[in-house]
């Protein structure tokens, strides 16, 4: 792999200013701490939703981690802008608006992206999630179809078909794609893609992919994060029946394309086995460093919080095979 190398993980999100997210992580602009790098600047981060689709269903959500006025270059963020324009007008969103009164947004240059952190049971997650990129306000959005689209590079170690189950709410027949793509650094991101297509099942179930026979390829397709409802009845002995209904998101990137002829896997110009296993190393570091986090906030701070194992990381780094990856 060259020192220089850069893979493809890119996003377009355009369609309507759904909300400015939750309380947990709303949009909002915010002053950078003491300890930061530079202590005192004005930024915007949080949460974007933003529907895509003319019904309202499919509503996605953009992060932002650190949007400044400026750029280095000294220039007006045009993003700081947009995000700054929309929150200030908090009526022109679906939720509190409605669809006709809400801004038309356009990102693009967003990226995929991991957010790793200690669940409240002690469950380590790695929620998949669209980060960053450049907002603008539009006028007009283009086609549906080419609203929640994304293209990315990667290296594809296992592929499952998965039978229908009514009972578990699968109504057809689907492949996962497993694997990891990556992000700036680069950073290794284990990720599992879905395909729904027929003919695109049946192409990459074919391949015959292990851990220890991978697949580097480009691949491309649309982000999908539905609310489905459904509902229960339980009959009564007498009187009418209760009815519950449930809510749940399902969020899917569905692979509708792939490259005909794959990357050159273990090509020095390319991506080899030993560039796979050194990004897998400085995740398992990087993990035990969101461990040791969660530990410090755990502890009563009298006791000083608790200091990093360095040796555990290094032994989890260390175990990190070259061939047969599992992300």
């Amino acid at each position: 792999m060259k020192a220089n190398a850069k893979f493809i993980n890119t996003e377009k999100i355009e369609g309507y200013v759904y909300s400015t997210g939750s309380n947990f992580n709303q949009l909002s602009e915010r002053v950078s701490g003491e300890n930061s790098k530079n202590p005192g600047t004005k930024y915007i981060a949080g949460d974007l939703d933003i529907v895509v689709d003319e019904a309202g269903l499919n509503v996605i959500t953009v992060h932002y981690t650190y949007v400044t006025e400026t750029l280095k270059s000294g220039q007006t963020n045009n993003t700081y802008v947009a995000l700054k324009r929309i929150i200030d007008n908090p009526d022109k969103t679906w939720v509190n608006g409605g669809k006709d009164n809400a801004f038309k947004v356009q990102c693009t240059g967003a990226a995929i992206a991991l957010n790793d952190f200690i669940a409240g049971d002690g469950s380590k997650v790695a929620a998949i999630r669209n980060e960053n990129g450049f907002c603008s306000i539009v006028n007009e959005l283009g086609p549906e179809t080419e609203r929640n689209t994304f293209t990315a590079d990667m290296l594809i170690t296992k592929v499952t078909h998965i039978d229908a189950n009514p009972e578990k709410n699968i109504t057809k027949d689907f492949t996962t794609v497993s694997g990891a793509i990556f992000g700036y650094g680069p950073v290794l991101l284990p990720v599992s893609f879905v395909v729904h297509n027929e003919m695109g099942m049946n192409y990459f179930e074919n391949l015959d992919i292990t851990p220890s026979d991978p697949v580097f390829t480009k691949v491309w397709g649309h982000i999908n994060c539905m609310t489905i409802k459904t509902e229960r009845t339980e009959e009564s002995a007498f009187g009418e029946a209760a009815v519950q209904t449930y809510e749940r998101k399902n969020r899917e990137y569905v692979i509708t394309g792939t490259a005909k002829v794959p990357y050159d896997f273990n090509n020095e110009e390319v991506l080899t086995a030993a560039d796979v296993k050194k990004m897998s190393q400085d995740r398992q570091v990087m993990l035990a460093e969101v461990e040791k986090r969660y530990n410090e906030r755990q502890v009563n701070k009298a006791t000083n919080g608790v200091n990093f194992n360095a040796a555990a990381a290094t032994k989890a780094a260390q175990t990190v095979p070259e061939g047969g990856f599992v992300f």
